[in-house]
């Protein structure tokens, strides 16, 4: 850290030197300079070190007068507007997403009769005639089949409430689908692997734009709605960091700085996930340990603001009407114990081991998309897996009701007042004992059922889920995720339960299960098995069991929690070092260079730059004896970000760096504002122009464009320190000098090619730079 941060103040130090105003024959900067071409990494140094003008430049005139001492109390202010107005929106959607996709669940059985927008639950909540013990069943709610042809019982009725769910389903994914697809291509997915990346400091425009953000909020209600194996919750961390680029958009000290920008985005991502699960604390620290690349003290802070703002608006909106920020608050009244860690840690490795079964399909499924003629008919793809999922969910109870519904359902603890087929337990007649402390009981029809039913809903989730994530339409991870390891984790619940009432005599069971006591719950190993298959999937672990006792309110459960989480990561690990969005980003061939990543061979910059053996000579610019011409020539003849300019070409001596984009817009702007430009002007990046004829024309002088200051490497360096160099102060390109002479140049896609080489990976699949 300190070598780091000694080589930040050194390269800051020598940036400062090199900018100013940007140009000798304009009074202010011309525009589009300093930004950056879509698909292509941000120079994270150059942004510092411009905000750090910025900031100067402020601070000095703030002395002036009072106005521009106001002026800068607004500059600094900004900030934490853009996170108040962030947690705001990111809030209010996440609400109006809750309260649209509860009514449109409901739409596929049935419609409210004294208003078609109340969903199941409100419909029976406004009417008078509902009886606690048919809280479901109220003459205002009527099914399809009540409503088309009169009947509520029978095959006919059963049939035709079978054909409106397939239906309905398919128009919801069929509109989703086509929304993305016209309007917003890049609203399909879960959004983070591209999120993590656009952190890292690469550029994809149009990504977090407001038809990207209307077109997301719109189709994730649809997909959610339809049924299909996938959530909202990573769209939702989309959708924020959205909000957080258009309300950045509005401040110039955020828009015209593209590194700033990230940590607006980083705060935006804590909102999401904030409003996502009703966990601002497990936001921030999912940021901080899932999503970010660089995340200074400040963007802690401000992340906790944003996530504080979301979680209030969205408790103001009430979504669920249980005064709760999510869906699965319970409350157990049962402490757990230290034998019962055992079955905890075995969940830990079955969510490591489904976490591995299922990167390792989903992407050998997306590859395939990819490489096939498959990838060409996303609609189709759409329609035929929502028909296969409608048709095998409708059967079965628990595939039928929305997933977060069944999580729900599945962390309950079984109350004196739950009608569910999983509390359907054989009651002892003589109990009597309070309501809240039912003691363990033998299990009855319903449940030994409802065991067969999620048995097969486990493996149908199992199978659809690797289908369903990744194609065209917004898709989330964690909830399918979640619903999977809360059902393995209430089968092993149960069977706990049911081994303890049976067997209080074993010796595991004697110390702490007395007859007639409330000894296991098996709604905490449906919490704890959820855990696991998140973690297992996704490699998180600090964040991870925050959010889920802020999820469930489940404080004294923590040591289960991060025992599962441990486990699930340790065993998942031993696999493949990749969660599912590295894995994303790797298929995508997207230009991130994890922190995470070790480094271990023994190679030297000079293996790694180029220009290799055999391979044409380096393309550089001399620092006084090019034309416009020239250098136009070498411009439109190669593809390069930008140039090394050296002395000559005699001597190679470094003396700076040019940036392709800069250079276009300078000879661009030069023509066309400053009199005598003409092809064959000398250009020159010295103080002083060189000597000329006098019937010469007019020279151009582009020195302010020339960083004076590029990082520079020997040929001897070891490529385990480049690599920590470029994943440190975020390079886009380092040059390779020995003796002052400049041999080569290695580019942060080089640097990904090499360790994907040096890890047996096809180099190829590294796409950008």
């Amino acid at each position: 850290l300190l070598f780091s941060l000694g080589v930040t103040s050194m390269v800051n130090a020598g940036a400062m030197s090199g900018s100013g105003n940007l140009m000798d024959f304009l009074d202010e900067p011309f525009p589009d300079v300093g930004t950056y071409e879509d698909f292509h990494t941000i120079d994270w140094l150059r942004e510092k070190s411009r905000d750090t003008d910025r900031h100067r430049k402020i601070t000095s005139k703030s002395k002036e007068s009072v106005w521009e001492f106001i002026k800068s109390l607004l500059d600094a202010w900004s900030g934490w507007v853009v996170m108040l107005l962030i947690g705001l929106l990111a809030g209010t959607l996440a609400g109006v997403i809750d309260l649209a996709v509860d009514w449109m669940t409901d739409l596929k059985e049935g419609v409210c009769l004294s208003a078609f927008w109340y969903s199941h639950e409100q419909c029976c909540w406004t009417s008078n005639e509902t009886t606690f013990e048919d809280r479901d069943k109220c003459p205002l709610w009527q099914k399809w089949s009540e409503l088309l042809v009169n009947q509520s019982e029978g095959a006919s009725a059963y049939i035709l409430n079978y054909l409106m769910y397939i239906l309905w389903a398919l128009l919801f994914a069929f509109l989703a689908v086509s929304l993305v697809r016209v309007f917003a291509p890049y609203a399909c997915g879960s959004g983070i692997p591209e999120i993590k990346t656009i952190l890292s400091g690469f550029i994809i425009r149009g990504y977090l734009g407001k038809w990207t953000l209307l077109i997301k909020t719109v189709t994730l209600v649809l997909v959610v709605s339809s049924g299909l194996s996938l959530g909202k919750e990573g769209p939702l961390v989309h959708v924020a960091c959205c909000c957080g680029n258009f309300f950045s958009s509005l401040f110039s000290k955020y828009s015209k700085n593209e590194g700033k920008r990230r940590e607006v985005l980083s705060a935006a991502a804590a909102a999401g996930v904030s409003v996502a699960f009703g966990a601002p604390i497990g936001g921030v620290l999912f940021s901080l340990e899932e999503v970010s690349y660089y995340f200074p003290l400040k963007t802690l802070w401000r992340s906790f603001f944003a996530a504080l703002v979301a979680a209030f608006t969205l408790r103001s909106i009430n979504p669920f009407g249980n005064s709760r920020l999510v869906l699965f608050y319970v409350e157990y009244h049962t402490p757990w114990y230290m034998a019962e860690l055992f079955p905890f840690i075995l969940l830990g490795v079955f969510g490591g081991l489904w976490g591995t079964l299922f990167i390792r399909c989903n992407i050998a499924w997306c590859r395939r998309r990819k490489t096939t003629r498959l990838g060409k008919y996303p609609v189709l793809e759409v329609i035929v897996v929502t028909a296969i999922t409608a048709i095998i969910a409708y059967p079965n109870p628990y595939t039928r009701q929305s997933t977060s519904e069944l999580i729900s359902e599945l962390f309950n603890d079984c109350g004196a007042l739950e009608s569910s087929q999983l509390c359907d337990y054989i009651n002892d007649p003589n109990m009597t004992r309070p309501v809240d402390d039912i003691p363990d009981r033998p299990a009855g029809v319903g449940v030994y059922r409802a065991m067969w039913q999620l048995a097969l809903a486990l493996i149908f989730k199992i199978v659809v889920t690797i289908f369903t994530f990744g194609m065209k339409i917004p898709s989330g991870l964690f909830i399918p995720s979640m619903a999977v390891g809360a059902m393995a984790g209430r089968m092993v619940g149960i069977g706990v339960e049911q081994l303890a009432y049976h067997h209080h005599d074993w010796i595991i069971f004697r110390n702490w299960c007395r007859p007639g006591a409330d000894c296991v719950t098996p709604g905490l190993y449906a919490m704890v098995g959820a855990a696991a298959c998140l973690g297992g999937v996704t490699r998180m672990t600090v964040s991870l069991v925050v959010i889920m006792f802020e999820l469930t309110g489940g404080l004294e459960y923590i040591v289960p929690l991060m025992a599962a989480a441990v486990t699930s990561k340790w065993v998942a690990d031993a696999f493949g070092k990749e969660g599912i969005y590295e894995a994303h980003i790797h298929l995508n061939g997207y230009p991130f260079l994890d922190v995470k990543d070790e480094f271990t061979h023994r190679t030297l910059a000079t293996d790694v730059m180029r220009p290799r053996r055999g391979e044409p000579p380096l393309s550089v610019l001399t620092q006084d004896s090019m034309t416009v011409e020239d250098v136009e020539t070498l411009i439109k003849e190669t593809d390069y970000n930008g140039f090394p300019v050296v002395v000559s070409r005699d001597s190679e001596r470094l003396i700076g760096f040019a940036q392709r984009r800069e250079l276009i817009l300078a000879i661009k702007n030069a023509r066309q504002r400053q009199e005598g430009i003409v092809s064959n002007s000398i250009m020159y990046f010295t103080e002083e122009p060189p000597e000329l004829p006098a019937n010469s024309p007019h020279p151009l002088k582009l020195r302010r464009i020339l960083n004076l200051s590029p990082f520079t490497v020997t040929d001897h360096t070891p490529m385990e320190t480049v690599v920590d160099i470029f994943r440190k102060l975020g390079l886009r390109q380092c040059l390779v000098t020995r003796s002052g002479r400049l041999l080569g140049i290695i580019t942060k896609k080089d640097v990904l090619r090499h360790m994907a080489q040096m890890a047996n990976q096809d180099p190829e699949s590294i796409m950008f730079n």
